[in-house]
């Protein structure tokens, strides 16, 4: 371990894992370029920063655990502010900005307070990273680039032993960094959009910042962290036992393939939880296969005639009792080593929680990489029981869009990360919707004024953006809707879109308080 010591501008010391000082020259360089310097000078170590008023607060203790395999990037800003302005919202709305400092929360927005990472990755970035920026400059290029090519970036309020302590008052970077690092990391477009975004919100037109950013070099990511083999360290015992939850409504032959699927696995399943559903009063289970064939597992039955995935699977999750929950669709289809494979993937990184890649017969696969993933699929992910316990999906989503999405940033939330494993696959087969089934209006339907966007993704962006994100999601869905939109008229437009808009939020505060 080396551990790099600094004032916010200069290195201060660098020490080895006992606290004792390692022999290198830094006093010349700026605290990026002696990090690279170590990198190259110590081709697998781990190697720490952190700011001097912090260095006795480091939780040696936890490194083991944190730092588990060669691709983790950790670190940790104790205060509310960060590097990068709040401003950068109006163009990332992924999950990664709006960061839970209480757990460990995954994110590419890094601090120099203190962190840490392993010299095999700076090594093989080293080639797109320079040394001429700030020191959290720096770390967030490196975390942005890394964290889609695979490199596990985290927010880890463990580094430190104490979060409540002392720090120095943080100096956000400036409207120029801003405009630098989102063209150097973006596509190109955002800048103009970051612009529009200043002149509408803000009133204010950074002209200047846009025409200097683009005299710089956009970054791209010339890389792979393929090469770096990961192996955690962590020593757990796993256990291979598997519930499966499966709601269903009217595709009995459908869900007779999937139990097929899981009735071959290499790894049986415990139990398999089946909420069938159907509205109409008078009807049974059309399920008779559950009781005239043999199952190589418990086949837990549940009949409801209150309609809707939310609560068909917060049905399901009561009855749970094995270590791992398969959040199974009734329209899917997987091979007999399924399990085998999900089994050796998390023995391998000790994660927590997997989405599948699952496409239908005529996709293709066009990502092929291990990494941190904004996507929950409620029908095809792979979580343990410790990080869905308690959870539930929340009943305002029903008959909605968002239940998915809000039930994995509910994981994120209680400390636990999503990733995406491409090679472990499922077919979707997107059976036709089954019989029994009654269209589903919502409260809204009959509104004047139709909302856009829909309540309950209004719910969901309300929910986990920050301000800044929310209003550039604002923006640019109104631009994504005047291109299709029969008004042309840009202020007779942009009138309704704002009631549109209101009407969205005015749902969003029904569906809250439901």
């Amino acid at each position: 371990m080396i551990i790099l010591v600094h004032n916010g501008l200069d290195v201060i010391e660098v020490l080895n894992e006992d606290l004792k000082p390692l022999e290198c020259s830094f006093k010349t360089g700026s605290i990026s370029a002696t990090l690279l310097s170590l990198a190259n000078g110590h081709k697998d170590a781990l190697l720490v920063w952190c700011h001097t008023q912090l260095k006795n607060q480091i939780n040696f203790k936890e490194f083991q655990n944190i730092f588990h395999h060669k691709r983790i990037f950790a670190s940790y800003n104790p205060s509310k502010q960060n590097y990068l302005p709040e401003q950068i919202g109006y163009v990332e709305r992924s999950c990664f900005l709006n960061v839970n400092k209480t757990v460990t929360y995954p994110t590419w927005v890094t601090s120099s307070f203190i962190g840490g990472v392993n010299t095999s990755v700076i090594n093989i970035l080293k080639n797109e990273l320079t040394a001429n920026n700030s020191f959290d400059y720096f770390l967030n290029s490196m975390a942005k680039r890394g964290m889609s090519e695979g490199l596990f970036c985290y927010s880890e309020p463990k580094l430190l032993r104490s979060i409540e302590v002392k720090i120095p008052e943080i100096k956000p970077a400036s409207i120029y960094t801003l405009y630098q690092f989102i063209w150097q990391h973006y596509k190109w477009v955002w800048v103009f959009f970051l612009t529009l975004c200043y002149i509408i919100y803000e009133k204010k037109l950074p002209l200047l910042q846009l025409v200097k950013s683009l005299f710089y070099k956009p970054l791209r990511n010339h890389f792979n962290l393929e090469a770096i083999v990961i192996q955690s360290q962590k020593k757990e015992v796993i256990r291979k036992e598997i519930d499966v939850i499966i709601p269903t409504i009217g595709r009995k032959k459908y869900l007779y393939d999937v139990l097929k699927d899981l009735a071959k696995q290499t790894i049986l399943p415990k139990n398999v939880i089946i909420v069938e559903q159907n509205p109409l009063e008078t009807s049974t289970s059309e399920l008779d296969y559950l009781k005239t064939e043999d199952w190589p597992f418990i086949i837990r039955h549940t009949f409801t005639h209150q309609a809707g995935v939310c609560n068909a699977r917060n049905i399901a999750l009561g009855l749970v009792t094995s270590d791992w929950v398969f959040f199974a669709d009734d329209d899917i289809r997987f091979n007999i080593d399924f399990f085998e494979k999900t089994f050796k993937k998390i023995t391998t990184l000790k994660i927590d929680v997997i989405s599948y890649l699952c496409l239908q017969p005529h996709q293709k696969q066009t990502y092929f990489k291990l990494e941190q993933t904004i996507v929950f699929g409620s029908g095809s992910s792979f979580c343990s029981r410790k990080a869905i316990e308690n959870l539930k999906f929340n009943m305002a989503y029903e008959f909605g869009f968002g239940e998915d999405a809000d039930f994995g940033m509910q994981i994120r939330n209680k400390g636990f990360d999503v990733f995406f494993v491409p090679d472990i696959k499922i077919t979707h087969l997107k059976a036709p919707m089954g019989g029994f089934r009654t269209k589903i209006k919502q409260r809204w339907a009959d509104d004047v004024i139709q909302p856009k966007p829909s309540p309950t993704v209004m719910l969901l962006n309300q929910t986990y953006y920050t301000k800044f994100q929310l209003l550039g999601y604002k923006l640019v869905l109104g631009l994504r809707y005047y291109k299709n939109s029969t008004i042309k008229n840009p202020i007779t437009y942009i009138k309704k879109y704002r009631k549109q808009w209101e009407r969205s939020q005015f749902w969003f505060s029904e569906l809250k308080v439901r």
